[in-house]
């Protein structure tokens, strides 16, 4: 949510960047639907008419989240090496997911409310997700043939990977509720998964 457009001045630069934060943190606890300019006005301590000086909408406020959320998301996956060696890889991918989710949550929150409505303001990003998928997906499939990990079918390993590590922020209420006081959950997770997908993967 970087601003470093120098035509525009100081106060600009940390007005919008307030706006970008107050709407992460009001949409990704009331969804898009959810939202209004007034709760994001409120959460960034200006008027609406100051936030709409800097945004025509809430429609341009959650693009420009959208936008810069995707690159953020995909890094991860991206980091996965074919030289490396194929287990130490995969736990690497798992790791940064669920730092990940620790780190943002918000931002795991937001995505995930956008694709449950349906990825409408997605539409046009999907494709580039799907890309990167199946590179890295192939690149599981030549580790298993090759003999260097379990049969397993990459695209669901992946699928697992989002939904056992994301899940601890879409889901920290419930997460936090259930273990109870004095338990890290991300640390518990981290030993946990790293077992979990050791097993899995063991040839």
């Amino acid at each position: 949510m970087s601003d470093n457009n120098p035509a525009r001045t100081r106060i600009q630069r940390r007005n919008r960047k307030a706006i970008l934060e107050a709407a992460l943190e009001v949409f990704s606890a009331q969804g898009f639907r959810g939202a209004t300019l007034d709760q994001i006005a409120a959460e960034a301590g200006l008027s609406k008419p100051n936030l709409l000086y800097y945004f025509a909408s809430k429609e341009a406020i959650h693009a420009e989240l959208l936008d810069g959320l995707l690159d953020t998301w995909l890094a991860p996956l991206r980091e996965l090496n074919p030289d490396g060696t194929p287990q130490d890889e995969i736990l690497g991918y798992v790791r940064r997911k669920l730092e990940m989710s620790r780190a943002m949550p918000r931002e795991s929150r937001l995505f995930a409310n956008e694709m449950l409505q349906g990825a409408p303001r997605l539409t046009e990003v999907l494709p580039k997700l799907k890309a990167l998928v199946d590179e890295k997906a192939e690149i599981i499939r030549d580790w298993t043939r090759a003999g260097k990990l379990a049969p397993v079918d990459p695209h669901h390993l992946i699928f697992a990977i989002w939904a056992l590590t994301q899940h601890y922020a879409d889901f920290e209420v419930q997460v936090t509720a259930v273990l109870g006081p004095g338990h890290d959950p991300y640390d518990e997770a981290g030993a946990f998964l790293d077992m979990l997908f050791t097993r899995l993967l063991r040839i």
